[in-house]
């Protein structure tokens, strides 16, 4: 049997890649016009878990379908679950064909894909080289990754800075539409800020943080009028390009004017992401962050986001809640001063303390006691994780305490009902809004209790019934 095993992303190796759902959750359709392109089969392959990949190609070169029960006998017991998972993913992803008794690939995908091993065509799917331009030196591999360091680190130093005013570098409208949009950042105050599910988004890894801002540039393709097909080839194709070649931005094939006017709206959105950089309208370079999309390396030679800096960790946390951070990295100081309270900044050192104050702050932000002690876990210096438990009890334990008291009165809207004629008429109203399960808050001897706004309607519509309208 054929075997081949690209690299794929980390993250496949615990669960499923997060592009995976978007794309079972297509049509057909959709699904097949996207198999057309070699590039899209190839990198669509690279997403899947191992066992998937696995039966992709002991179907790929096969010319007929082979029974279920004959795929089936390969499999030993302890793993039948498991390939009865990949062999469902795989038919919602519409690259099986369907059949109740036979395995088959989609007649599309097989084309495309052989075509992307293989080689052969015009299609122009890998992209279409720029030819030699004496005139412009060539964009180095080095300056390709310093600048799309310095453009994803503008997104994540604005998230960690916003609303400290303490924010020097703006990413485009674009951007920031996208991150309010995806509920990483949110205007509580009329100002953008960070949001819960913002902070959780920087304990990602450059790879997942990159994902999780293309999926919601995904769902919004249809309310831009951009062709979803269009989007995720370009996107593909980005991911098998050449790092340090140029390249032209000419579609190609049928549609090829919907390609080119889909290409133009994502050149200029994507490069302020710092996924390709353009030399001149019509050539562009992707960048480190476009060719690992759909591969296991990493997106920059330096990570970026919060794994940035020391691999090992950074960060010692005493009893006494005072806070080491070695460290010189600007991001990971901004994402320190998020639940810390900053007092000494050295060369590579900054030093600071968690308070009450500083604590309430996050809270305020919507960060939660435990993403504050994830991270703290998360980033812990290697002489922490000797230390068993690793974080000192009594600072978790009042970091929970200080979310605890914040949390100690909540609001809620909705109706007081006072004034009761009688306790008969009291008793049978409360015990009615009871039946509804609207009932909040009572009180017996004033005669009075508090229902939820949904509730107000039918109790209103009661007691007009009971008192004839008056």
């Amino acid at each position: 049997m054929p075997s081949l095993n690209p690299a794929a992303p980390a993250e496949q190796n615990s669960s499923p890649h997060s592009l995976l759902p978007f794309l079972q959750s297509q049509s057909q359709t959709i699904l097949t016009r996207l198999y057309q392109r070699p590039a899209s089969c190839l990198s669509i392959f690279r997403l899947l878990a191992p066992l998937q990949q696995q039966i992709v190609m002991n179907l790929l070169w096969l010319e007929s379908a082979i029974p279920q029960a004959t795929m089936t006998a390969w499999v030993v017991h302890e793993g039948k679950s498991d390939y009865d998972l990949a062999v469902s993913t795989l038919f919602r992803l519409h690259i099986l064909a369907t059949s109740p008794v036979k395995l088959a690939l989609n007649q599309t995908f097989k084309t495309s894909f052989r075509q992307a091993l293989t080689g052969g065509g015009s299609t122009g799917s890998f992209g279409i080289p720029a030819p030699k331009d004496d005139k412009h030196p060539p964009m180095t591999v080095e300056g390709l990754d310093g600048y799309a360091l310095e453009r994803w680190e503008t997104i994540l130093h604005y998230m960690v800075s916003s609303g400290t005013g303490q924010t020097s570098m703006r990413p485009s409208k674009g951007v920031l539409y996208l991150l309010e949009r995806s509920g990483l950042m949110a205007k509580p105050h009329g100002s953008l800020q960070i949001t819960s599910a913002g902070f959780q988004f920087l304990l990602h890894s450059p790879h997942a943080q990159l994902w999780d801002l293309l999926l919601q540039y995904l769902r919004m393709a249809e309310q831009r009028e951009m062709d979803l097909v269009e989007v995720l080839s370009f996107l593909f194709m980005l991911s098998t390009m050449e790092l340090g070649r140029e390249y032209m931005t000419e579609g190609s094939g049928e549609s090829q004017s919907q390609a080119a006017l889909t290409q133009k709206a994502m050149l200029d959105d994507l490069r302020d992401y710092g996924l390709l950089y353009k030399s001149s309208s019509r050539r562009f370079y992707p960048t480190r962050l476009a060719t690992t999309l759909t591969s296991s390396s990493p997106p920059l030679p330096t990570s970026t986001g919060l794994s940035s800096g020391p691999k090992e960790g950074f960060i010692v946390l005493e009893t006494n809640y005072r806070v080491y951070a070695y460290t010189d990295n600007p991001l990971q100081t901004a994402v320190l001063n998020l639940f810390v309270t900053l007092k000494y900044r050295f060369p590579n050192l900054v030093v600071g303390s968690i308070t009450r104050d500083s604590v309430k702050k996050a809270l305020s932000n919507g960060i939660s006691a435990e993403q504050i002690i994830s991270y703290l876990m998360a980033h812990a210096h290697p002489q922490m994780r000797k230390n068993n438990p690793l974080l000192p009890v009594t600072v978790q334990d009042q970091i929970r305490l200080w979310e605890l008291e914040k949390n100690r009165l909540k609001s809620q809207e909705g109706y007081l009902y006072t004034a009761f004629t009688s306790p008969a008429d009291y008793e049978l109203v409360l015990n009615y809004a009871k039946q509804l399960d609207v009932v909040v808050w009572e009180n017996a001897g004033k005669r009075c209790f508090f229902g939820t706004l949904d509730g107000h309607a039918n109790i209103k519509g009661f007691i007009e019934r009971r008192t004839g309208g008056n």
